[in-house]
């Protein structure tokens, strides 16, 4: 029987989409891409005005852009893996609104001025009449009107059309109808006044020109705002030099970053960044990976060892070999991920693209209906009373707030924390974070060090304790086992130089003997020196870890303790959990006798000790029978299968060792400080989210009737199309700015 075909991979796309003005655009975008044949999944990003897609590696670009043009906007493939620095079409984008908001404010401030003016000052307004008639001033402003919608406020129309085209009327169906209606009543009331009746000859030429400057306005404040939100990937692309010097056919030549091949010898000065993840051939140099590690200082790097893109060269000449192009790499993943984390969505936006996907034809129906009332129902003259009625509705209302909620929240959100070295994998790993209650913690390298060190020594030879450890370690030199290690490493800390063991005889898993400086030397377990008829005191020492007994010529001579020491941070990080409310467990690989104290230095009760992988996915499954949402911690590699199975898994690691496709969330600094920091920042974003979606949703709620005239028969309010606008372009800013405040969480 033949094996069945594997079916393609789908594969990430995003693309940049030109035009969304807000949630109906980007609604609108997501019903027509999801109508495409052979696209698995896709979402729009009002906050990124980018589209996510996710097809197999033969479906078209073309397709997606094609779709995307034919709902009236335009598209184009997003480089992943562009170069630092402002995307053009950014660029050019604010600077057209910029223009268009300038051209607007010089038509609209001279009629702002004599008729707001007017009103507030009576002689002003008789000024004017002596100088320019009211047939003349009417003409005029119908004039500038006339040149402001069809210039600054053209797109308003053209995508107002665009929107009724494809039967998803969206924010410039709204404002092109309203300001629209307010210049077409105003040309009849100017050219025929006779159609009217004599009270209802008004001209609302000035609202139709300040409720276009002012969603201009409102634009560009939110654009830059959006722009200030959204940077956090450029800052990260921008650690990378835009150049480097490569050593290329006998000479040094300068090239750009993206001209780096693999295998080009780069030369590096103090003080410049590393352009590409690669490997040093010559010199030695303290590199800063603050970047990375959170490390404030140096580490020092020589002749084989791996640097990595955006670090920062100290003091030294380094040559280096590049691993790769500038696409590649941890700095490169890191930006990957954090741009897949801002693209995502969080379960809450299904229920918001439901609720503005039927918002804007639910504003026209209350916009026809409060014309109908102001007709049947307003005070004489009923026509101008009805048609600022609709009008003030149409533009009151705002579904960019209600479309940026979510999105702008998450994007500060997952930007920031990236800037702290918490990469989150998606969206809905940062929801998730933010609702664990319950956080179980591997042992090693987690709350210890990971490194097994001497904490105890007893000498019982004359020869002192820096002697007896000399020969010890000439023993153990050529072994790389985790307690030589730790001998090793002690007796270099002391500057003891080591002499070459001869004679070597291992028993595994239990010792071994050799001859140092014409010294017998024993050492392994009490057993195995017993074995070897050497007595071993009854009382040699009692403390948790592992016990290494030496003899020397046949004579016990001390015992040294190697354990894994509790990282400096894990007592403050514990405590800063608790804070948050999580109930902490254990769950190691390792022995009770390792794991006891260091649960017990840390008062953690629950406490699984030699779990196997499986064993710790059954540990992890037993808490979650709890209800509570179920957190895991380990080291992203060893600890895959639980890490997996969590409710969310939490990678914490040193940079360039940790694994950033083992879990959901990855701590590229090895603190564990920074978990508490990342279920802060996660309660934080959502915490916002809802405050923006409560101003949104309240904000409709509250004026939108107010705008219908229905508290003009008790307390006789009306709002003018002018506050209206205002209002409106000041919602939208308002959720951006709010979502803002989460760049000082910490």
């Amino acid at each position: 029987m033949n094996a069945s075909p594997a079916l393609p991979i789908a594969e990430p796309r995003i693309f940049v989409v030109e035009g969304m003005t807000c949630a109906a655009c980007a609604a609108r975008i997501e019903r027509v891409l999801q109508q495409v044949p052979g696209l698995d999944s896709a979402h729009v990003n009002l906050a990124t005005n980018r589209a996510h897609v996710a097809a197999g590696p033969d479906f078209s670009d073309a397709l997606v852009i094609e779709a995307i043009e034919d709902a009236g906007y335009a598209a184009a493939r997003l480089d992943i893996h562009r170069p630092p620095g402002v995307p053009a079409r950014a660029q050019n984008g604010e600077e057209r609104i910029k223009a268009r908001l300038l051209l607007a404010t010089l038509l609209t401030l001279p009629v702002f001025v004599a008729e707001m003016g007017g009103h507030l000052f009576p002689a002003l307004h008789h000024a004017r009449a002596d100088v320019v008639s009211d047939q003349a001033f009417g003409l005029l402003q119908a004039v500038l009107a006339t040149l402001l919608l069809l210039g600054p406020g053209r797109d308003f129309f053209i995508g107002g059309y665009r929107a009724v085209k494809h039967a998803s009327p969206d924010m410039n169906t709204l404002v092109s109808l309203g300001a629209g209606a307010a210049y077409l009543f105003s040309l009849v009331s100017l050219a025929g006044p006779a159609w009217l009746p004599e009270e209802a000859r008004h001209l609302y030429f000035e609202p139709a020109m300040v409720i276009v400057t002012l969603v201009l306005l409102g634009r560009f404040i939110e654009g830059r705002a959006r722009r200030r939100a959204t940077d956090s990937i450029e800052r990260l692309a921008a650690l990378r030099p835009a150049r480097c010097r490569v050593r290329r056919n006998g000479a040094v030549v300068e090239i750009r970053l993206e001209e780096v091949q693999r295998g080009d010898l780069i030369e590096i000065r103090p003080g410049e960044r590393i352009p590409v993840d690669s490997d040093i051939v010559e010199g030695q140099s303290p590199i800063d990976e603050s970047m990375l590690t959170g490390e404030p200082l140096p580490v020092l790097r020589g002749p084989g060892e791996r640097v990595i893109g955006g670090t920062v060269n100290q003091t030294g000449a380094l040559l280096i070999r590049a691993r790769g192009l500038a696409q590649e790499g941890v700095l490169a993943d890191i930006i990957r991920m954090v741009e897949a984390a801002q693209g995502s969505r969080l379960p809450i936006q299904a229920l918001v693209d439901r609720i503005t996907r039927l918002f804007v034809p639910g504003i026209l129906l209350i916009a026809m209906l409060a014309f109908a009332g102001g007709l049947a129902f307003g005070p004489a003259p009923a026509l101008p009373f009805a048609l600022v009625n609709a009008i003030a509705v149409l533009i009151i209302a705002c579904p960019c707030a209600m479309g940026l909620a979510t999105p702008i929240s998450l994007l500060i959100g997952t930007g920031r924390a990236a800037e702290a070295g918490i990469l989150f994998r998606s969206g809905d790993a940062l929801h998730r974070l933010a609702h664990i209650r319950h956080l179980a913690m591997d042992k090693t390298g987690t709350l210890t060090e990971g490194k097994p060190r001497i904490t105890a020594e007893a000498i019982r030879s004359p020869l002192g304790a820096d002697e007896v450890l000399r020969l010890t370690a000439s023993a153990e030199a050529r072994s790389e086992h985790p307690l030589a290690v730790a001998l090793l490493e002690e007796a270099r800390a002391r500057g003891l130089a080591l002499s070459e063991a001869t004679d070597l005889a291992i028993a595994p898993g239990a010792g071994l003997r050799a001859r140092v400086d014409g010294h017998a030397v024993h050492l392994g377990s009490s057993a195995y020196l017993s074995g070897a008829g050497i007595m071993v005191p009854a009382d040699a020492i009692e403390m948790a870890g592992s016990q290494v007994h030496v003899a020397i010529d046949g004579t016990y001579a001390a015992a040294f303790v190697v354990a894994d020491r509790l990282r400096a941070d894990a007592g403050e990080a514990v405590e800063q959990l608790r804070a948050l409310g999580l109930t902490l467990s254990i769950v190691t690989g390792d022995q009770p006798a390792g794991a006891k104290p260091v649960a017990e230095a840390l008062g953690i009760s629950d406490v699984t000790a030699g779990a196997t992988p499986a064993g710790k996915v059954v540990a992890l499954e037993a808490l979650t029978k709890s209800g509570d949402g179920v957190g895991f911690v380990g080291d992203g590699i060893n600890d895959a299968p639980v890490l997996a199975a969590a409710d969310i898994g939490i990678a914490i690691g040193g940079g360039t060792d940790v694994a950033i496709g083992a879990a959901d969330l990855v701590l590229m600094r090895h603190d564990l400080r920074a978990l508490a920091q990342a279920i802060r920042m996660a309660r934080a974003t959502l915490r916002n989210i809802r405050e923006n979606l409560a101003w949104a949703f309240g904000y409709n709620l509250a004026l939108v009737p107010v705008a219908a005239g229905l508290f003009y028969p008790l307390f006789g309010w009306q709002l003018s199309p002018m506050l209206a606008a205002l209002a409106m372009a000041l919602s939208s800013v308002s959720v951006v700015l709010n979502a803002l405040r989460l760049r000082v969480i910490s």
